[in-house]
């Protein structure tokens, strides 16, 4: 129970993401799925609510010591900003407004980040797209943990602290694993967020400031309803890289918790994914799930197979552009250009190639994070150039 974490690599997983297909299937046998897409008309108004709710606390704790002010960011103001990410995570699928007002749905986002104290709101957005699109993929989902991540937090006593900076390493990651380009909706939100924040210090001093700021890093990081990052995606078992979680915490995070619904129909909000799971019982019903976040993290941290490597990676998602950044000779790339339709898998999975391999460090045993993950991709560049060659 306290010794090292015995995964010392991801699950290495060809075979394409098991979403695309349940959705096609649940489509065809259940068409009337279709009619919960679109809009959630109550989001907006219970998202407000929550703004205002926090704003009112700003007020209300200006003159509390500071022992207070971090006891009720924990135990009460954490758990709305924390509320309020998954309302942003909704609303980046655009379902408060409806598709055709992207414009209304970025920035009622913004809004709803006020709380949050740090711009979070468009950043979310750029990247999370290529969470569903390119779910676990290597470089592209920046869900993943670094290699350095894997490799270090590989205790019990690590890994408890692995959660507490779970807030910290989901704001640099990205820029590590895959940096894009600041957008002006980033700027935008950066100039509103940090506006209101100054606005509040100006009414009411630094305490409300710090009671918003400390209140999203707290519970953001080791807190119960922190459970969902772990239970989301990490491998419980062995061939299942998505989970929902049914338990009664899906009351304060917009059913984030049916996140294998989720998944299946990202343009259903959350207030209707438990109809998709009744209507179409038979595609969830006997899928592993959880019932305790709080359980979820105690795994996380005790039990010897888990940590940060407890992730399916896959090479899934590489497309002709990532290849050309791995040392593959010009006439592979250029016979994978030429049977570009013979290589759907190259976008989405390896389709007929279905097996799912498990990945030992015990080839890269010795080696520093960095030389781990360029050994690790010169084996599966000599793989995908067997697969080239044989076109």
């Amino acid at each position: 129970m306290g010794n090292r974490v015995t995964r010392d690599d991801f699950e290495w997983v060809y075979t394409e993401q098991p979403h695309t297909q349940r959705r096609k299937e649940i489509l065809a046998k259940y068409p009337e799925i279709k009619t919960l897409m679109g809009p959630d008309p109550h989001l907006k108004w219970i998202v407000s609510g929550m703004v205002f709710m926090q704003l009112l606390a700003c007020y209300l704790v200006k003159d509390l010591s500071w022992k207070w002010i971090f006891f009720w960011a924990y135990a009460f103001g954490g758990c709305i900003n924390h509320s309020l990410t998954l309302a942003i995570h909704d609303i980046s699928h655009n379902v408060a407004f409806g598709n055709k007002q992207a414009k209304w749905n970025r920035w009622f986002a913004v809004f709803a980040n006020l709380p949050i104290g740090i711009p979070y709101s468009a950043s979310f957005k750029k990247y999370h797209i290529d969470h569903h699109r390119y779910l676990g993929g290597d470089s592209l989902d920046v869900d993943i943990p670094t290699d350095f991540e894997g490799w270090f937090f590989c205790t019990p006593l690590r890994k408890l602290l692995w959660l507490f900076l779970q807030p910290l390493f989901y704001s640099l990651r990205p820029l590590y694993v895959n940096p894009k380009a600041i957008t002006r909706m980033e700027i935008l939100n950066a100039l509103v967020q940090f506006s209101v924040d100054l606005i509040i210090y100006y009414l009411w001093g630094l305490k409300p400031v710090i009671y918003l700021i400390a209140g999203t890093i707290l519970c953001l990081g080791f807190h119960p309803i922190s459970g969902h990052f772990i239970a989301e995606h990490y491998m419980f078992l062995k061939g299942y890289e998505t989970y929902s979680y049914y338990g009664p915490l899906n009351w304060l995070t917009f059913n984030v918790g049916y996140h294998m619904e989720h998944h299946d129909f990202p343009s259903i909000p959350g207030c209707r994914l438990p109809m998709v799971k009744k209507i179409a019982a038979e595609y969830y019903d006997n899928l592993p799930h959880h019932q305790s976040w709080i359980r979820v993290l105690w795994d996380f941290i005790f039990d010897d197979t888990l940590g940060p490597y407890s992730r399916p990676e896959l090479l899934r998602a590489l497309t002709l552009t990532h290849l050309q950044h791995w040392p593959l000779g010009q006439h592979q790339l250029a016979a994978g250009a030429a049977g570009a339709a013979r290589l759907p898998w190259v976008v989405e999975g390896l389709g007929g190639v279905a097996e799912t391999r498990s990945r030992s460090h015990s080839q890269c045993h010795g080696l520093t994070p960095g030389q781990a993950v360029n050994a690790r991709k010169h084996r599966a560049c000599e793989e995908w150039e067997e697969v080239l060659v044989s076109m």
